[in-house]
């Protein structure tokens, strides 16, 4: 599923347009990222949490030259499943 086929299922599924639903979307999704570039953890309790991990930085080889490369620290947005959602995807 992509952006538009989502935003046509939340306008079916709430009885918005689908402007509405876009702009919905739009602003959940920055909120989201908002929350998570000033170090917050979004809950959605029953669908998952949105949270931002450190990956520390390594050392790592490059597969073409076998020359070893330092790879940099950086932070990864991560998605962990709630039990509803785990439950209903396992169904």
């Amino acid at each position: 599923m992509n952006k538009s086929e989502l935003i046509d299922k939340i306008a079916t599924g709430a009885g918005l347009t689908k402007v509405d639903s876009k702009k919905a979307l739009d602003a959940t999704i920055a909120a989201i990222k908002d929350a998570l570039v000033a170090g917050d953890k979004v809950a959605l309790v029953g669908f998952g949490t949105f949270a931002i991990s450190k990956k520390p930085a390594r050392e790592g080889v490059n597969p073409a030259t076998k020359q070893k490369i330092k790879i940099a620290a950086k932070k990864v947005a991560k998605f962990k499943a709630g039990a509803e959602l785990a439950e209903a995807v396992n169904k």
